[in-house]
This record gives C-alpha cells, sequence and structure tokens, in this order.
C-alpha cells in the first residue's frame, strides 16, 4: 500500500498527523508531499499549528469538512 493511501486512511479515522508522526508510522519523510497529492485529488485535508513537546510550530493535518 503507497503511503499516500495510508496517511488517507489515517485521517479518514479521524486522527491528525504531524511530520513525525508520519515518519514514524509510514517511514514517510515528505508529508506535505502526500498531503498535496491528497488535496489535488480532491480530499478536504486541513492544517493547524501544533507545538511540539520540545516547543517548535509544526503543521499538523486532519480531515475537514
Amino acid at each position: 500500500m503507497s503511503q499516500t493511501k495510508q496517511i488517507l486512511d489515517y485521517l479518514r479515522k479521524g486522527k491528525k498527523i504531524t511530520p513525525l508522526d508520519a515518519l514514524n508510522r509510514f517511514n514517510c519523510l515528505r508529508l506535505a508531499a502526500r498531503i498535496s497529492e491528497l488535496r489535488t485529488q480532491g480530499h478536504p485535508v486541513k492544517s493547524e499549528g501544533y507545538k511540539t513537546k520540545s516547543g517548535k510550530i509544526v503543521a499538523r493535518y486532519y480531515f475537514g469538512s
């Protein structure tokens, strides 16, 4: 199964994903590229800023309506 499909299935379950989550769960180094593919396919993927434990702000993606 492709990374894009795995990420889509994960988001469809109502879960949110950060780049570190994508790396750990799906061995995906380019989450933003996979999200772009999903958006191009018409999936309603939204993003928000997320502050990590170290204080860094990263993108966190989720399914919007």
